[in-house]
């Protein structure tokens, strides 16, 4: 999102600090006596999308507003684009794209209008000469909405608006791109085309750090999950890093002579190898199943509350045993 009237500090040089995009080091955040975050560490690298993970209250909007630069943290380290985003100006900002969960600004405008007219803020302050701000007919086609480019914005049907709301975080070009619930009033189809759009983006060496309450959207999306509770990260890999950490089985399902079999094994690849040496053409219907991202996030973030609830009772107990 591009703002005007900051500093203007360095905007950092792509390809700095072991081409990380994003640097964080126990990042902490206290309101008051409460801490919503308790020591965040994570970094992302261009390409990479990222999906963040968490129950309602786990940090993840506080996480990601300071990644922005829109709140400022109490402690640790934050490199995003080679700069501190607490004190990044408007070139640093013109290299980070945002999409809020809404946006109900500037309803008057025209689609088209309002498109072109961020595109002069973001060209004004361009960098780099391969990441000029999107043609807006090419940005329009991306987004699905060449049809509405001469409608007020106000006109715009929920999902359309959603759509316009995506164009309006990617028109300049971003080396880093913030998803909030991207696809939330997203039909079907509509929701399958974003998909394409985000590894078009991610192709271009953009990283995408998003937020998601469709893990289905998640699993399809990430190259890597982080999942946050109690104001830390307690898990970080892909989908099926994760799956396997949770469970080292995996469930293989076949057909044999009209008869289905189940069979849960360690190495499917091997079994699966087995199967066919043993049985070759007889086998249909193979099927090779890990848990689920959804089984693996609710394992995971029940077993960290679980273990919370532990240590509060532990700490307790030796607290009334003085």
């Amino acid at each position: 999102m591009f703002l005007v009237g900051e500093a203007e500090p360095s905007a950092g040089i792509p390809g700095d600090d072991d081409d990380r995009t994003i640097d964080v080091r126990d990042l902490r955040m206290r309101y008051g006596t409460t801490d919503v975050l308790a020591g965040v560490t994570f970094d992302g690298r261009p390409g990479e999308v990222i999906v963040l993970l968490g129950p309602n209250g786990a940090g993840k909007t506080t996480t990601i507003e300071i990644l922005e630069g829109f709140r400022m943290r109490s402690a640790g380290e934050v490199t995003v684009l080679g700069a501190d985003p607490a004190r990044g100006g408007e070139r640093w900002r013109a290299r980070v794209g945002i999409v809020l969960q809404s946006w109900r600004d500037h309803s008057k405008w025209r689609v088209r209008e309002l498109l072109e007219h961020l595109g002069l803020y973001y060209r004004a302050f361009a960098t780099d000469p391969g990441r000029q701000p999107w043609d807006v007919d090419d940005l329009l086609a991306a987004v699905g909405l060449t049809g509405q480019a001469n409608a007020k914005i106000s006109s715009l049907s929920g999902g359309q608006r959603r759509r316009f709301d995506v164009a309006i975080g990617i028109v300049g070009h971003p080396e880093l791109l913030f998803l909030d619930e991207p696809t939330a009033g997203f039909d079907p189809e509509a929701r399958r085309e974003f998909h394409d759009l985000v590894h078009e983006i991610a192709d271009d060496e953009t990283t995408i750090l998003m937020t998601t309450h469709d893990l289905d959207e998640a699993e399809k999306l990430a190259d890597r999950i982080l999942i946050l509770a109690g104001g830390t990260i307690i898990a970080d890999g892909s989908p099926d890093e994760l799956s396997r950490r949770v469970s080292g089985q995996a469930e293989v399902r076949w057909c044999l002579d009209g008869t289905r079999y189940v069979h849960s094994t360690g190495d499917a690849t091997a079994f699966v190898r087995d199967l066919f040496r043993q049985h070759d053409d007889g086998i249909s219907d193979l099927e090779v199943r890990r848990a689920s991202l959804e089984d693996t996030y609710m394992t995971m973030v029940q077993q960290f509350e679980a273990g919370r609830r532990s240590a509060a009772v532990r700490e307790f107990e030796v607290v009334t045993s003085r």
